[in-house]
């Protein structure tokens, strides 16, 4: 499926949206394209409630040409106060029939090409998940880490709320993302190139700045990284570490488009949920 999106046509991402803050809400109602053809990437965690998904993406659905969305770890969570109360696989299926139901594009359907500024680039909604390989200096497995992140203070809530049944582990559940993923990636055109949008980024560099490194474990696995090389990767979607910002690695552009809670964006000069543009970047206007 291809935009056929006009000249003045944007790509634009957002993510960490965490909209069960009523000052995130209010940052999403406010959300307009610039276009009648602008795209949007929502790189997930957008809440814990099916209610307050389905209300976000229906909002931002309602607005742009097209939305693309990826689970983060906080819409798999079985939460308390959510009344759906399914757990692993079955919650993930259960959101991408609503998103189908909205018109929203998630990793089980086809890859779209977006052929407008910039393009033509397959964008390739992926959903991962993370294996613990992101381990912290001097450990040598899982259960190491985990031990030496508790005596850190610093354990993902994962660890008691984002269920991978019917997997045995959320690290057996990952494997299974990535073998499936790394099937469909090949079989995309070689001369094509990739905007791979996950909730976690392919590669570990972006941790580096992490200010507390153990929390690497539940961001990613070096499964992938080495995917911006192999997939043609025009840029790389990821949210998830409520660090806002462009790297480059090896050449490739790596785009973190989180919000991040009131706490975090309250503190930075730039105005919170601004829709970071993707395409055209800087030499591919049309």
């Amino acid at each position: 499926m291809t935009s056929t999106a006009g000249d003045a046509a944007q790509l634009l991402a957002i993510s960490d949206l965490h909209i069960g803050h009523p000052e995130n809400r209010a940052l999403v109602e406010g959300m307009r394209p610039g276009t009648d053809d602008d795209w949007l990437l929502v790189a997930g965690d957008v809440a814990e409630t099916v209610a307050d998904i389905r209300w976000t993406l229906k909002t931002l659905a309602s607005r742009f040409r097209k939305v693309v969305w990826v689970p983060g770890n906080h819409e798999l969570w079985t939460h308390p106060s959510d009344a759906v109360t399914l757990r692993g696989v079955a919650r993930y299926e259960y959101l991408v029939e609503l998103c189908r139901e909205l018109g929203v594009t998630t990793p089980e359907d086809p890859y779209p090409v977006w052929d407008g500024p910039g393009g033509p680039v397959a964008v390739a909604p992926l959903f991962l998940l993370y294996d613990y390989s992101f381990l912290p200096a001097g450990c040598t497995t899982k259960e190491q880490g985990l031990e030496y992140a508790q005596g850190t203070g610093i354990v993902c809530t994962d660890e008691f709320l984002l269920h991978p049944d019917p997997y045995p582990s959320r690290e057996a559940w990952c494997r299974a993302r990535v073998a499936e993923t790394e099937r469909r990636l090949a079989e995309l055109p070689g001369d094509l190139p990739v905007i791979p949008v996950n909730h976690y980024p392919l590669h570990r560099h972006p941790m580096d700045v992490l200010w507390h490194p153990e929390f690497a474990m539940w961001c990613g696995t070096d499964l992938t990284a080495d995917w911006h090389r192999r997939f043609r990767v025009h840029t790389m979607v990821y949210g998830h570490l409520h660090i806002p910002r462009t790297t480059w690695h090896e050449g490739v552009r790596f785009e973190e488009v989180s919000v991040g809670y009131p706490r975090e964006w309250r503190k930075r000069s730039r105005p919170p949920g601004r829709l970071r543009r993707v395409l055209p970047g800087e030499g591919e206007e049309r």
